[in-house]
């Protein structure tokens, strides 16, 4: 049986930890969401302390804690592009593209614009720009407002013209 209490003390650390998380109080964020995680783990939980640790470059322990998002709830895709997020910054892109494949097929995952743009982030790098235009358009499908895709796929254009 779920205890209550501990669900309500893991919410009040969880968002403790990402109004620090967001005033930039990266160190005191992850001891919060960490917490958080004691009381009640959570997919999101663990999600945003490995979003915290890739802030100060800890991008092993940050896919950690995606993996266990992952395990606690298959269908969550945050965790997938932040691997690939991760992995892109570790510059592994094969891994990568293997993960944000996954972030677009997840059914719960409202933002697949994001895996999108880091596809074609990973395939300018490659020097394949019609495969990186192809991918920027997708993801300004999704989200004209998008302003990295936007500026990505003009870049790439011009440059090409």
């Amino acid at each position: 049986m779920i205890d209550k209490d501990k669900i309500e003390l893991a919410a009040e650390y969880f968002n403790k930890a990402y109004e620090l998380h967001l005033s930039g109080n990266i160190k005191e964020a992850i001891e919060a969401y960490k917490k958080s995680i004691d009381y009640y783990p959570t997919p999101k939980a663990h999600t945003f302390l490995g979003w915290a640790f890739s802030l100060n470059g800890r991008f092993e322990e940050a896919i950690e804690e995606c993996k266990i998002a992952i395990d606690l709830d298959p269908d969550y895709g945050n965790p997938y592009n932040d691997i690939g997020s991760y992995l892109i910054n570790l510059e592994k892109y094969d891994e990568a593209i293997f993960w944000l494949e996954k972030a677009i097929d997840a059914p719960d995952y409202q933002s697949k614009h994001f895996p999108l743009f880091n596809l074609a982030k990973i395939f300018e790098k490659r020097g394949d720009w019609f495969t990186a235009l192809h991918y920027y358009s997708e993801a300004l499908k999704i989200n004209p407002d998008y302003q990295l895709a936007k500026n990505g796929f003009i870049r790439l254009t011009a440059l090409m013209n």
